[in-house]
């Protein structure tokens, strides 16, 4: 069974502040409201728009929270908020962890492991739900990370709402275990593989915190 102060979906949070790339989809919907508030005391239809506009605003402002972390100890960390989908091997003796981020998550994805970025690829793809399995398929980005335990493997999954995924890093970049590399906006999914050799220590349906989950047994 995982160790269960790594299960816990705390954010051990100081601070919430907006994750970098919201904006094109933040500034909109909080002018709207803004505007729809100001307007409706003067207007009926003013007013009637203002309630789902101010609702829209506080629902992108929920979505696109950033919270500060504590970031834990361990070889491999979760990347994501989120749940784990399925945990495989794969056929070069990697384990692939899948985990779904719902759009209730916090979508800023962190570094599994400190080390170099070696690649940061865009692959084109579909749109699927994240849960499908045809996503694999979806509009993705493959990062790799020169790490102290090899060559470690992530990807950034675009969902059936989420078309846009933000790389915050760019190859070459060196980061600390933890650090935002990046966001995906709306439902998606992150895989991490685990080399070889190294085992999950998650199970299927478990909760994940980025930055505080341990991935990894020792």
């Amino acid at each position: 069974m995982p160790h269960s102060q790594t299960s816990a979906p705390r954010d051990s949070r100081v601070g919430v502040r907006l994750a970098r790339g919201a904006s094109p989809w933040l500034l909109p919907t909080v002018a709207t409201a803004a505007i729809s508030l100001a307007r409706a005391r003067r207007s009926g239809r003013w007013a009637t728009a203002a309630v789902p506009a101010t609702a829209l605003a506080a629902g992108m402002l929920w979505f696109f929270r950033d919270p500060e972390r504590e970031i834990a100890q361990g070889r491999v960390i979760s990347p994501a908020d989120g749940v784990v989908q399925s945990i495989m091997p794969w056929k070069d003796g990697r384990t692939r962890v899948a985990i779904f981020m719902s759009p209730l998550n916090v979508h800023v994805n962190r570094a599994p492991l400190a080390g170099t970025v070696t690649s940061v690829e865009h692959i084109p793809g579909g749109f699927v739900p994240a849960f499908n399995k045809e996503s694999e398929n979806n509009e993705r980005v493959v990062w790799h990370f020169d790490t102290e335990i090899g060559d470690v493997e992530m990807v950034q999954i675009a969902g059936a709402v989420a078309r846009r995924i933000v790389p915050y890093v760019p190859q070459g970049t060196k980061v600390e275990q933890g650090e935002r590399i990046g966001l995906i906006r709306f439902g998606s999914r992150v895989d991490v593989y685990l080399p070889e050799g190294i085992e999950a220590d998650v199970e299927v349906g478990q909760v994940t915190t980025a930055g505080v989950t341990r991935l990894d047994r020792d």
